[in-house]
């Protein structure tokens, strides 16, 4: 069965986050621009232009993104790479 995800506001407008119809992450996912994490779901996150962090746990990853840049342009891109899953 494929793995769902529904977006959910927080308070801070830089960040969304991505909870999904089922446990996909086995411990806790984070990393910062700049650096180069060992989970290639991480990578791919992070690479995304205009994502500044990612933390996930069990079944969610929370986005945060520069404050310049624009979630209409981001949000496709998560989804592309969380449809991977």
């Amino acid at each position: 069965m494929a793995v769902e995800f529904g977006i959910q506001p927080t308070p801070n407008p830089n960040a969304l986050k991505f909870s999904a119809s089922q446990p996909f992450l086995e411990g806790r996912l984070s990393a910062r621009a700049g650096e180069t994490p060992d989970s290639e779901l991480a990578q791919s996150l992070i690479g995304i232009d205009g994502v500044e962090s990612i933390f996930g746990f069990q079944d969610f990853i929370t986005v945060n993104k520069f404050p310049e840049s624009d979630w209409d342009e981001l949000v496709p891109q998560i989804q592309k790479v969380l449809e991977t899953l």
